[in-house]
């Protein structure tokens, strides 16, 4: 009887341990980190226990870069501005200019390049920080931060791109494209709770709690070089997560962060909520402080067949920012 008590007693110590912080089973996560918290949560997967425990997930070292190449060309959401790099500095301009010192008579011709990047912080791989959407007539977003109080004309003052932190930490795919059998999902293709279950089944995975997840559509198989091939693209690129799904990941899985390999995440038409505009976005990240991942390239994890790995990503310290952009993660086999 008392083996029994000490198996149990070691038991639930294990579980608990592996509760992500915050994260109540049937509520998700939520405003519970305090009313000055800006990370969401992630805070449930940066602890040092937590990385300790993704790393040794680690089985071959294989390492997939999930990040897509972009310039002027790149599809992009419409409802953001292009990317643009333009060449500031040029070895002939700074030899025949002369604002800048000792370049125009160097003896060894000594010259450099530089660049000047006009680009959103919502384009190619990124991060949605949990300050991107904005609800209410105060338009408050994660965590009761409101416009009045942290808006500006230089970003925002709270839970910007800056306050995400580095993420180490366990991470599946669900490839829903493999599953069905197709190329790339077709547009609006809905993803609930029941595809991503016979998808997980079909791979013979499952999420746990404190895991990122990444669901294939097949949408950046037709990315070719910098996604200049916006018809292709976009005939696929709406495909995507329901709210009933994200709710399934986030209350009954314990996700702390979920992208796609597609420009917004969410189904773009959910038939089961005809008119409703982005609200995978709204419970995601104001509700729940759940970080949204975009652009992911999953093609290289599909093709061998990689459905679980360690997931790290790090964004730019762009303070201010409502998104992690040009990001590059990567999946570690």
């Amino acid at each position: 009887m008392c083996s029994k008590l000490l198996l149990a007693t070691a038991l639930a110590s294990i579980l608990l341990a592996q509760t992500p912080k915050g994260w109540v089973k049937g509520k998700g996560y939520g405003w519970v980190y305090g009313p000055r918290d800006e990370v969401g949560a992630l805070n449930a997967v940066t602890s040092p226990a937590q990385v300790l425990r993704a790393l040794r997930e680690v089985k071959t070292g294989k390492v997939y870069d999930l990040g897509v190449r972009i310039d002027h060309t790149s599809y992009k959401w419409p409802g953001h501005s292009p990317t643009a790099i333009i060449s500031y500095r040029s070895p002939e301009g700074v030899k025949r200019g002369r604002d800048i010192a000792g370049f125009t008579d160097h003896p060894k011709k000594l010259a450099f390049h530089s660049c000047a990047l006009f680009i959103s912080d919502n384009v190619g791989t990124q991060i949605d920080g949990l300050g991107h959407i904005t609800t209410g007539a105060d338009d408050h977003w994660y965590n009761g931060f409101r416009e009045r109080d942290y808006g500006g004309d230089f970003g925002i003052g709270k839970a910007d791109a800056d306050s995400i932190p580095p993420v180490i930490a366990r991470a599946v795919m669900i490839d829903v494209a493999s599953w069905k059998g197709v190329e790339a999902l077709p547009a609006n293709f809905t993803v609930g709770s029941k595809e991503m279950q016979a998808a997980l089944a079909f791979q013979k995975v499952d999420v746990e709690p404190g895991d990122v997840v990444l669901i294939r559509t097949g949408t950046l198989r037709y990315w070719g070089e910098t996604g200049a091939d916006h018809a292709k693209i976009a005939a696929h690129d709406s495909a995507g997560l329901t709210l009933e799904g994200a709710k399934w990941l986030v209350e009954q899985k314990g996700a702390v962060l979920i992208g796609a390999d597609t420009s917004g995440l969410e189904v773009g038409a959910d038939p089961a909520r005809p008119g409703a505009v982005n609200p995978v976005h709204e419970y995601l990240l104001i509700e729940q402080g759940v970080h949204i991942g975009e652009f992911h390239n999953l093609e290289g994890p599909a093709r061998d067949r990689v459905y679980r790995f360690v997931y790290s990503a790090a964004t730019n310290r762009l303070k201010g920012a409502v998104a992690g952009t040009a990001l590059r993660p990567v999946a570690i086999q």
